[in-house]
């Protein structure tokens, strides 16, 4: 079954301004900040599931999510991974987008492309927004999701809480390779 897609919905998706993102990857990053590493690999099938968002910066397109935001992949046959984001507004309500990601590189790569404009759109470059996954526990269960320029900036579980030394530990990490970490907000997950 497709979810279908109300006009203005992107506002729910964590990856929803693919045009922002996009248009973010194709200007130089800060020249100060050393670049942004990701994980060595990434196994895309494995990766597939529910995510729930435990943190992220504050951006203009989940300015609506209040709470219960999560990122739900899956992959395609031709390879391309499926994208479901919600969230639960303030009035109670649900916005949901859907997207589509590609990984560029090879089949192990940790950078892919997300897009949640409409197909038809695909061949420009700037409706593609990047998604490097740069950091990633060994059982697939805590994920850090950002982009070249360190402006987006997202902490991802496979659970709706995470335990406080990893969630620590995570922050001490990514303060560490340069993101203000005094920017993230945290997620209410009611779960």
């Amino acid at each position: 079954m497709k979810p279908t897609m109300k006009t203005g919905l992107l506002s729910a998706s964590l990856l929803g301004a693919a045009l922002l993102l996009g248009v973010a990857a194709q200007a130089a990053p800060d020249s100060a900040a050393p670049p942004l590493a990701t994980i060595a690999t990434l196994d895309v099938p494995r990766y597939m599931g529910t995510w729930y968002e435990i943190a992220k910066y504050p951006n203009r397109f989940q300015k609506n999510c209040a709470a219960d935001t999560t990122a739900t992949y899956s992959l395609q046959n031709d390879g391309r991974v499926r994208v479901v984001n919600r969230c639960r507004r303030q009035d109670g309500g649900e916005d949901m987008a859907e997207g589509v990601a590609r990984q560029t590189g090879g089949a192990a790569s940790p950078r892919l492309e997300v897009r949640f404009a409409p197909a038809i759109l695909s061949f420009i470059p700037q409706v593609w927004g990047d998604y490097w996954v740069i950091k990633l526990d060994e059982r697939y269960q805590l994920s850090v999701v950002s982009e070249p320029k360190r402006e987006y900036l997202w902490i991802l579980s496979r659970t709706p809480q995470v335990d406080p030394a990893a969630y620590r530990a995570v922050l001490d990490e990514l303060a560490g390779r340069g993101f203000d970490v005094s920017k993230l907000v945290p997620t209410p997950q009611r779960r």
